[in-house]
């Protein structure tokens, strides 16, 4: 994965810099093809779910790497022969998005039928590690490729990547997977996974605090070109090293969360507090450099979000229900994305590109504070400063959520 995550990376910051200099398709055309992109989460995320708590794993992870691998090579030739279109790449963005919302909740899950139970936080950790060491790479090699030879290359070669893990699970033996066995009576369709999640306000809490910061806190892939094109007037090799500096911050936070047991919900609420207001910092930033270091607390407090409600969803669910539990978190966490990057490409191009980092980070913290108010009351949870601060929140936030 860590090979076909720099390839994933690559293509992302091509992905954008066709849509948006090469094409000249602009703000709002990058938003639509970013809302695209994540549009099969909402839409095919719960089936994606249903598959993997039904099929085995390992061949549904082959499956969805091979398709995946051959939106690469498409939307490559069609570059490279200058075909290529903005609509071409609405559409191939979009079942790129089907593949990832099929993949995600196989792979996501998969991680917990290759370790004991006791490793599966730490694991959750070490897995959003390895993606962010290849948010370290592909980004700034995406942006050298693109500069020296064009968005086509790129391409073609995050085409290849996906070789990577299709090997890696044919080596896989099938002794060292251990598949949760169907419980008598426990049927596996999608509305059950419903059910059980509307049964559970904890995880509601968590699902609804993370479609605020997945709808309009992490558009970066969006925001950061805006930003240096923008704002900056930079060309491709700044734009990719952006990327590859944010990384820096994200792979530090998953390392750190990957060090601890089981995750709170405090922590959740404390870091997403901490991340839109860093979000909306960075977007005041006032020269290139103030705003590529901004990116590493940034992508620190974001990875640290994400992978502390991963692995709160994942350690907290019957093993049964995990693949679609993973799959409803999911399409809400990303199937948010359709209608907020949209948005967030209307307010850059009417507001300036710097509000869409000021609007995602004030719309992600108004969101935090109101659900976890909500929730408080709903619960009878009482919500009061911490003068004593706890080990794990030590450095993040010396407020915390009590009950």
């Amino acid at each position: 994965m860590l090979v076909s995550n720099i390839g994933t990376w690559m293509q992302r910051v091509a992905q954008d810099w066709l849509v948006l200099v090469t094409l000249g398709g602009g703000p709002v055309a990058l938003g639509i093809t970013t809302g695209l992109q994540f549009l099969p989460f909402l839409l095919v995320a719960p089936f994606g779910g249903m598959l993997a708590d039904r099929l085995p794993k390992r061949q549904l992870l082959m499956f969805t790497n091979g398709f995946l691998g051959t939106i690469g090579v498409t939307l490559g030739v069609l570059v490279v022969t200058d075909l290529a279109q903005v609509w071409h790449v609405y559409v191939l963005a979009f079942l790129l998005g089907v593949g990832t919302a099929v993949d995600n909740p196989a792979r996501n899950t998969f991680a917990a039928e290759l370790v004991e139970p006791d490793d599966l936080a730490n694991a959750v950790g070490l897995n959003s590690a390895s993606f962010n060491a290849a948010r370290l790479i592909g980004p700034g090699v995406a942006g050298l490729l693109i500069a020296a030879v064009g968005t086509g290359p790129v391409f073609l070669l995050n085409a290849v990547t996906f070789g990577a893990p299709i090997v890696m699970l044919l080596i896989i033996g099938k002794d060292a997977i251990d598949e949760p066995r169907a419980v008598p009576g426990r049927e596996r369709r999608v509305i059950d996974g419903l059910r059980y999640v509307r049964s559970r306000p904890d995880l509601v809490m968590v699902m609804a605090i993370m479609f605020f910061v997945g709808t309009f806190g992490m558009n970066f892939q969006m925001t950061m070109a805006l930003m240096a094109t923008g704002v900056f007037d930079k060309g491709p090799s700044e734009y990719g090293l952006l990327g590859s500096i944010m990384a820096i911050g994200s792979l530090t936070g998953s390392l750190l969360v990957a060090r601890h047991g089981a995750p709170r919900r405090r922590v959740i609420v404390a870091v997403t507090v901490v991340f839109a207001l860093l979000e909306i910092l960075a977007g005041l930033s006032p020269a290139y450099w103030v705003f590529a270091l901004s990116l590493i607390p940034l992508g620190m407090a974001a990875l640290t979000v994400i992978t502390t409600a991963n692995a709160y969803m994942q350690t907290s669910v019957d093993p049964q229900m995990r693949g679609r539990v993973m799959a409803l978190y999911l399409m809400v966490f990303m199937g948010g994305t359709p209608a907020g990057a949209p948005l967030i490409g209307w307010a850059a191009e009417v507001l300036g590109p710097r509000w869409s980092l000021l609007g995602g980070g004030i719309m992600t913290l108004v969101g935090t504070v109101l659900i976890t108010l909500v929730f408080a009351r709903r619960n009878g949870i009482v919500l009061r400063p911490t003068l004593r601060p706890r080990p794990r929140l030590s450095g993040i936030m010396q407020g915390a959520v009590r009950g």
